[in-house]
């Protein structure tokens, strides 16, 4: 067949799929339709609400399933009983637990992320779920939020370029992912009821962007609407962000669920998107009620409100068409497969996430890597070396098969090594809405690493936060950015004793470093999930060379930050409200902009070799809307091992008609290379990027002049700047 043929070929199958794909979703449409016109009242109004913790009704008369949903954005959640938050009790619902979202965005691999969203949606699969309530894409605007370690940093770019793969790779699967929280649920503290102020601008170019990302390349199949307020009206059933961008700008034709107990009118609910209301505690009636799901807002309250004509039915049904082309596309598919769970493929994804987000923070000395083969002593101090981290965290709890502990990685990979482990402190129970205090006495602990540390040829302090209330967790926020239970304190002392320190911190959020200028290796470890400790041995030994890049910044301190520079009205708010009085200078653009130097920036991340970035060019220097800027970047490995390095490309405007930033991201690429190798790479961007949000005229709105190209390999370490020109 020669080349005309076959270009001719394709092109037929192109059309014919596409029709078939119409035909089917008109086929479907068709259906759905059908049913609407069978279905009762109540029956209409019972799909709308909860009938569970986790699942809502379908109609067993008309062969319409139930609904079940599941936690978490990186695993599934154990089974959870039908009326309480205690657990079922199954044997058979341990599942792979996957590194938290800070790990993946860490890892700056997109593709990466899809290989992450298959296998756990092949798990969620298995466990028959029809919605996985994740991922995760609230932006990390304050290192205190207890939740940030479910989301993927501070940067919209690299959200969006991380969650779309992320949710088709769940839902090749035939499980729904759910992107939450929508929209602007950026802390714990008041989360269900503080109303935030933000301008458009900062709304449309940092909070929404990778939700944007999520529904239109995605093709999310469910949002889940967030706790708090914005503007006095509940995000859950607000009119601007539901009716005005999600589901009319934006063309969602999914299924927008409640977060549990966001849920706050029965009318603005109906009239403002939401469509199946989950969790709410409605006079006491959260359990133990006979019937209490019936007292929901979208239940018996609007029946009674269609019934006397104060809402359309025809409101009702958009609702209920939402909900059936979610079935049809999970639990009434055709073509949906069986799901896996818990086999090496998933483990080998897990373990492959947790050594490329692994961050490389210090190596004074060459510290890391330490040689596996070597007989020493190593001390290992820490609680963190040896707790359980997928435990705990409010609703993203996992009930992994297997969880290995660093302290279980270490003496797999260093059998020539003795190593002696010391609590060193210790933090009690993962219990969640309350701090518990450790029965162990502190001074006994901390003797007992100091002992440890005397006798030790090098000291591995593996320390950081945990998942307990007012750390990372849901429910409430920490209370400060030190490390708590005296880790700073002991640290010091340790550091008297023995000079030959390095430190793993655990941890979803910045932490303060008062000691950083003594220890002689530093790395960002993440909750790493089931393979956590042979993902650490394996970058601490050297087997995994360390290629993460921090997905947020680290300020020196808190006052550094944007949210809290000023002051307590920007965060955590007046316990009414909260004005977001950075506008758009978030993380590093504030960092950035305001020349307040880091402790370690955006982007940052160190290896055991060495890159140069040289011969950068652009396809050309001025461009008009709509075109590609290629940005060609000859990259080399210079060291003497192989490894990965993300090549970064920042793009500013300095003489600008509005306030911006000095530089956002706008492209990123990870490239491995071989000792001595060596090759050009090509960065990507549509000019239409460079626009900014003009709340004169509620649109994008893209300025004409010079910008400046920034390339390097963190938003702080810029190797080379080049000038083009918007026509």
């Amino acid at each position: 067949m020669n080349r005309r043929n076959i270009i001719f070929s394709i092109m037929v199958l192109i059309i014919s799929t596409s029709g078939e794909a119409n035909n089917t979703m008109k086929s479907i449409d068709k259906k759905i339709d059908d049913i609407i016109q069978q279905l009762t009242l109540e029956e209409k109004v019972a799909m709308c609400h909860a009938q569970s913790k986790f699942s809502s009704p379908g109609v067993p008369r008309l062969g319409i399933p139930e609904i079940w949903m599941s936690d978490g954005p990186h695993g599934v959640r154990a089974e959870i009983k039908w009326d309480s938050w205690g657990h079922a009790g199954w044997t058979s619902d341990s599942i792979t637990a996957f590194p938290s979202l800070t790990c993946l965005a860490a890892t700056f691999q997109p593709e990466l992320s899809r290989e992450y969203g298959i296998a756990l949606g092949e798990e969620a699969r298995y466990r028959k779920k029809d919605i996985l309530l994740g991922p995760g894409v609230n932006i990390y605007r304050t290192p205190l939020n207890g939740r940030n370690f479910e989301y993927m940093g501070e940067d919209p770019y690299l959200a969006s370029k991380m969650v779309v793969p992320y949710i088709q790779g769940v839902q090749q699967n035939g499980v729904a992912a759910c992107l939450k929280h929508f929209a602007l649920n950026n802390q714990e503290t008041w989360r269900g009821h503080i109303s935030v102020e933000v301008s458009d601008r900062a709304l449309h170019e940092i909070y929404l962007p990778a939700f944007k990302a999520g529904v239109q390349e995605g093709h999310v199949w469910s949002v889940m609407g967030a706790y708090n307020k914005f503007r006095g009206q509940h995000t859950t059933h607000h009119a601007m962000l539901i009716n005005e961008i999600l589901k009319g700008a934006w063309a969602f034709d999914g299924v927008l669920v409640s977060d549990w107990g966001s849920t706050h009118d029965t009318r603005e609910a109906t009239l403002n998107g939401l469509d199946i209301e989950m969790g709410t505690h409605t006079d006491g009636l959260s359990s133990t009620v006979k019937n209490a799901y019936d007292y929901y807002y979208l239940a018996n309250p609007l029946v009674e409100l269609v019934k006397s004509g104060e809402i359309q039915e025809s409101v009702l049904d958009e609702k209920v068409s939402r909900i059936l082309r979610l079935m049809f596309r999970t639990s009434l598919s055709q073509n949906r497969p069986l799901g896996k769970m818990n086999n090496p493929e998933h483990l080998h994804i897990a373990r492959k996430v947790a050594g490329e987000g692994i961050v490389l923070l210090k190596n004074k000395g060459d510290f890391f890597p330490i040689d596996p083969h070597k007989k020493m002593t190593i001390g290992l101090i820490g609680d963190n070396a040896v707790r359980s981290m997928t435990a705990g965290g409010g609703s993203s709890e996992l009930k992994a098969k297997k969880e290995v502990s660093p302290f279980e990685g270490l003496q797999k990979r260093f059998k020539n090594a003795t190593i002696l482990h010391s609590l060193g402190y210790n933090s009690g129970a993962p219990v969640y809405g309350r701090e518990l205090e450790s029965p162990l006495d502190a001074d006994s602990l901390q003797a007992a690493a100091l002992e440890v540390a005397s006798r030790a040829d090098v000291v591995l302090f593996i320390g950081g936060l945990n998942k307990n209330h007012s750390q990372d967790c849901e429910g409430a926020d920490r209370k400060s950015m030190a490390l708590p239970y005296g880790q700073d304190e002991l640290l010091k002392k340790i550091l008297r004793i023995n000079r030959n320190v390095g430190v793993i911190l655990i941890s979803g959020n910045a932490v303060e470093m008062p000691w950083l200028s003594r220890v002689k290796g530093l790395m960002q470890a993440w909750y790493l999930g089931s393979e956590a400790g042979h993902a650490i041995a394996d970058v601490i030994s050297g087997d995994v060379n360390p290629s993460g890049k921090l997905p947020f910044t680290f300020p020196v301190e808190l006052t550094d930050n944007a949210a809290h520079h000023f002051g307590e009205l920007s965060y955590p708010g007046d316990g009414t409200t909260q004005h977001y009085k950075e506008d758009i200078l978030v993380g590093y653009r504030w960092h950035d902009t305001k020349d307040i130097k880091p402790l370690f920036a955006f982007g940052y991340g160190l290896s055991y070799t060495s890159f140069r970035l040289s011969r950068i060019r652009t396809n050309k220097k001025t461009y008009v809307a709509g075109e590609q800027v290629k940005v060609s970047v000859k990259v080399s490995n210079k060291g003497k091992t192989s490894g990965a390095e993300v090549v970064q490309v920042y793009i500013g405007k300095p003489e600008s008609e509005v306030k911006r930033a000095k530089k956002e991201l706008k492209a990123f690429y990870k490239v491995e290379l071989d000792e001595g190798e060596a090759t050009t790479i090509d960065l990507v961007f549509d000019v239409n990027n460079l626009a900014y949000y003009d709340e004169t005229i509620s649109d994008w709105n893209l300025e004409k002049g010079d910008y400046l190209i920034y390339v390097g390999n963190s938003s702080d370490n810029i190797s080379h700047k080049a000038k083009i020109t918007i026509k």
